[in-house]
Parts: structure tokens; sequence; C-alpha cells
């Protein structure tokens, strides 16, 4: 399966880079509105990804048949406090989390300081999270069965 997962990661990174959705340049012209290729990528993913969304939901199934619960997230200040320093560093730097491998990938060197950047800033949050649960609204950690802090 992780062959699969690798193999899945890969062609999304190929087509991001076919896509510009990696490109600095196009990055920012879409921010500066200069730019609209990217909102009609956004788009698709999210008008791909909806029906799928819907029936996984509707059926409380995986595709291997596998039970799933998908949980409403409720809308609190940590989620706009993050959404705001995402948006922040997505347009300071030109790239998400995905785009960040691509560009490193694709030998740009740059992109090693957003990475290194992107793993401090959840290092920090993580570290910083006791503290900032009650002020910003932020919910209970839970430890899932294999041992791992979730949300």
């Amino acid at each position: 399966m992780t062959l699969l997962y690798l193999a899945l990661g890969t062609l999304f990174g190929f087509v991001l880079s076919r896509a510009g959705a990696a490109d600095y340049d196009y990055i920012q012209g879409m921010f500066l509105f200069e730019r609209f290729q990217l909102y009609g990528i956004l788009a698709t993913g999210v008008a791909v990804t909806a029906p799928g969304l819907w029936l996984l939901k509707k059926y409380g199934r995986t595709l291997t048949g596998a039970p799933l619960a998908i949980d409403r997230k409720s809308l609190n200040k940590g989620t706009v406090a993050g959404s705001l320093l995402f948006g922040i560093g997505w347009s300071l730097t030109g790239m998400c989390p995905g785009p960040i491998l691509v560009n490193i990938g694709e030998g740009k060197v740059y992109a090693i300081a957003a990475l290194a950047g992107a793993l401090v800033g959840a290092a920090l949050f993580g570290a910083a999270y006791d503290a900032l649960q009650k002020p910003f609204g932020l919910p209970a950690l839970k430890v899932t069965a294999r041992g791992a802090a979730g949300h």
C-alpha cells in the first residue's frame, strides 16, 4: 500500500508541477488577481472531490469497506488565526505544503527554507498547544488507538 501512496503522491506532484500550481509567479499572480488559472485548478479540485466526499459520508464506508466517520469541525479563533497564518505564508513563499515538496523535487533550493519554516512552525504550534488551547478555543487533543495525537 505504501508504494501505491508513493506513486499517487508522485503523480499528484507531477500534475501540480505541469499545471503551474507550484510556480511562484503563477501563485503570486493569483493572489494579485492577475492570473486566474489556479482558481480554475482549485475549483476543479473542489468539483471532483465534493461528490466523492458526499458519497463517503452518505454510505459511511471507504472504498475498501472500512467504516468511516467524518466529524464536522467547529469554527473557533484558532481556525481563523491558523487560516490567516497559512494564507500569509502561502502568499509570501508562493508555496503551501504540497508545492513545497514539488519545488524541492524541481530542484528549487529556496523551497528548503519554506519547508524548514513549515516544520518549525508546526513544532512551535505543537509545543505551545496547551497554552493556546483555551484562549483560541482549540479542541482537546485525542489519542488514537495507535498512540498518535489527533484532533
